[in-house]
């Protein structure tokens, strides 16, 4: 089963709200992480270059866990939490990872072929 990565943003009307968004959020953020089965990465974070977004950056152990999330009730929490921070608007996107690869070879180096067969 391949894995799945969400890529998205969610802009606010300023940095104080978006500010805000990510404070509220941080408890379920590490709720989610810790606790649902099948999550590995789940960060919502202030983007250093756009001062009234946030970005997210999820990856899922498959399609079944990341469904599962859509029904769990920390997914609900982080909906209650932005919804009335009224967001101006959002954009994502959902990536499934037929392989990965260590960026590094070792000693550091950046690797030449990424993928074996590359």
């Amino acid at each position: 089963m391949p894995q799945v990565i969400i890529h998205a943003h969610i802009d606010f009307a300023d940095q104080a709200t978006r500010d805000e968004a990510i404070r509220l959020c941080a408890p379920v953020q590490w709720k989610t992480r810790t606790e649902e089965p099948g999550c590995l990465e789940y960060c919502f974070a202030a983007d250093p270059c756009v001062p009234t977004r946030v970005t997210v950056h999820e990856l899922w152990e498959d399609h079944a866990s990341l469904h599962a999330h859509f029904a769990h009730h920390y997914y609900d929490q982080m909906r209650q939490i932005f919804g009335p921070l009224k967001p101006t608007g959002s954009w994502n996107r959902m990536y499934e990872i037929g392989r990965d690869s260590s960026v590094y070879a070792p000693g550091g180096k950046i690797r030449e072929k990424f993928f074996e067969d590359a």
